[in-house]
């Protein structure tokens, strides 16, 4: 019995729903799905592991549906005995690509070649310095180097038995390209997975609740004096990590409004170690915003995708405060030297270091004019070179979003939306009207909203003229809205008051969304039995960005260009289950 199956066999012995054991885990839905369909296994002793042994021996005892005590460490063991658990992870993968260096004899030189990868990046990756940052293409890309080059039975026999198969197995190239691939890979984490993370903490924040829990409010600007020399130098990471805090005191103390611009792709995993420096730097940064000083940060995304979807995370409350302008630098090359630039009207912090050598690196701080403009000159360049990884809009921003989407309708181009409610587009005007009245919305608001309502309408028909549109809506039944019940969509419009719908309203909604379906040939409305996100909408133009649009707390859109990350949203399903019509 594999691992899923077992998985669910407890669900079914537990009378347990996904959503359940969702909870029960503190796992996102999309993580739980790809568990119970096969598509992931966890890693043994991995966290997600724990949670669910632990999740599932907790509802049995809730339950009390299973005629022997289901310990964690009793469902442990069963799903041990699975033949497909996971047991490796970043370091066993490290291991696996040497050994098979090893024990075929490959010629790296050719390998670089042939697959595109610079021999200082295979070196970072061998030594465990570096991760792939897409693990599946990279394993892919070796698998059919190894396919290529791999000529003699005896050497087709090594690598059987090295992946544990037999020689017929790999008899063919593309059966030994997908057997080694799939060696190489096991264990490793599916970028949907972080992404599902990722849309699942911007789902739940609320920046109201964060500014309370840090005491935002409360923070007050000192004015005191921040004696520093005109120049100094830092080794060592403890002076490394004094020198960025020196930086955001220079920074805040002085009367300089100008923008700060920060760039660094040297490694955080040491400095985050500290238990004091990351909140002393998350303060420090905390004050800038306080100040009122806008932030240009050039992002360093030459990583693996996890961690970029990691960095991107702890960035989300700096970005609510709509003072930070992200950028990234595209194809990037160099993987010998690191660097550090943070420069602001009053300071400049430099940074270099060799790969792998992090400590052994030199920060100089200073507060010279001639220097802070050359440094401040290289910052400028450094963003001439820089692509907007996302643009923000927030409430200040309507028109300029307005004109963004005016502008976009005219683009050609496959649309694809994962909304929480059916789009505002579909419903007629007497019924929007009705429901806004049933809600003793004030006329003003009123009207802007069916203004808004019929913007929508005019870009929809504009785009659904020549180019597909496909809404994935849920459909809810009676139950679950009474827990959660759906509201308009109106975060296009900055609106952050909900205006709930009854069940019945939602209903026909739902029915005149069926009905705009059956008019446009260019509509489709996909319904989903599940709510993926209740605070969020998600709009994809494929190919061009991705947008992931929270209603409140606050109302924000962040529009993502970056392709890597583009990409994983456009591929991101949701774990929900298609319903038919009646």
């Amino acid at each position: 019995m594999n691992y899923k199956e077992k998985l669910n066999e407890y669900m079914e012995q537990l009378n347990c729903t996904a959503k359940e054991l969702s909870a029960a885990s503190d796992l996102s839905p999309a993580t739980l799905s790809r568990y119970r369909s096969g598509e992931r296994v966890p890693e043994i002793n991995s966290d997600p592991f724990n949670r669910i042994c632990t999740a599932i021996a907790s509802l049995s005892e809730q339950k009390q549906c299973s005629k022997e005590r289901l310990t964690a460490s009793v469902v442990a063991e069963s799903f041990l005995k699975c033949p497909d658990i996971i047991a490796t992870d970043k370091e066993q993968f490290r291991q696996k690509l040497n050994t098979l260096i090893s024990v075929l004899n490959l010629n790296l030189t050719n390998l670089c070649q042939q697959t595109n990868y610079e021999m200082s990046s295979l070196f970072r990756i061998r030594n465990g310095s570096r991760t792939p940052s897409n693990p599946v293409k990279f394993s892919s890309d070796i698998a059919s180097f190894v396919a290529r080059d791999l000529g003699s039975i005896q050497d087709r026999e090594i690598l059987a038995q090295l992946i544990g198969c037999q020689t017929e197995d790999i008899s063919c190239s593309a059966k030994l390209c997908e057997r080694l691939r799939d060696w190489l890979i096991a264990g490793q984490r599916h970028p949907a997975d972080d992404v599902a993370k990722f849309l699942g903490t911007l789902d739940s924040f609320d920046l109201n609740e964060y500014i309370k829990v840090i005491h935002f409010d409360e923070l007050k600007v000192p004015s005191v004096p921040f004696q520093l020399p005109t120049s100094k130098a830092y080794f060592g990471l403890a002076d490394m990590m004094t020198s960025e805090l020196d930086f955001l005191k220079a920074t805040v103390l002085s009367k300089s409004m100008e923008p700060v611009t920060m760039y660094s792709d040297m490694p955080m995993e040491e400095m985050a170690k500290d238990p004091d420096f990351p909140k002393k730097w998350m303060f420090g940064m905390a004050m800038m915003l306080k100040k009122g000083l806008h932030l240009n940060q050039i992002h360093n995304l030459d990583r693996s995708f996890e961690d970029m979807m990691l960095g991107l995370e702890s960035w989300i409350p700096m970005y609510m405060a709509g003072q930070i302008s992200p950028y990234y630098l595209e194809n990037v090359q160099n993987n010998v030297f690191l660097h550090f630039l943070k420069v602001s009207g009053a300071a400049a912090l430099w940074g270099e270091a060799i790969s792998g050598c992090h400590s052994d690196g030199k920060y100089y701080l200073t507060k010279n004019k001639d220097e802070i403009a050359y440094y401040k000159k290289r910052a400028e360049e450094l963003l001439g070179h820089a692509k907007p990884l996302m643009n923000i809009y927030r409430t200040e921003n309507a028109e300029e979003f307005r004109a963004f989407l005016l502008a976009d309708s005219y683009t050609p181009g496959k649309r694809k939306s994962i909304l929480s409610a059916p789009p505002l587009y579909t419903m007629d005007k007497k019924c929007l009207e009705q429901l806004l009245q049933s809600h003793s919305v004030s006329q003003a608001d009123k009207q802007k909203i069916l203004d808004y309502a019929d913007v929508q309408g005019q870009m929809a028909e504009e785009i659904l003229k020549t180019e597909p549109v496909e809404d994935e809506i849920p459909i809810l039944t009676r139950e679950e809205f009474e827990h959660y019940p759906a509201v308009l969509s109106l975060s296009g419009m900055f609106f952050e008051k909900d205006i709930p719908y009854t069940y019945e309203d939602y209903l026909e909604h739902i029915r005149q969304t069926e009905a705009y379906e059956a008019k446009h040939p260019n509509y489709s409305v996909k319904k989903m039995s599940v709510c993926a996100f209740r605070n969020l909408q998600i709009r994809i133009h494929e190919g061009k960005w991705a947008m992931v649009s929270k209603s409140k707390s606050p109302a924000i859109h962040f529009v993502i260009y970056h392709p890597k990350l583009r990409r994983a949203i456009e591929k991101f399903v949701p774990p929900v289950v298609e319903t038919t019509s009646e």
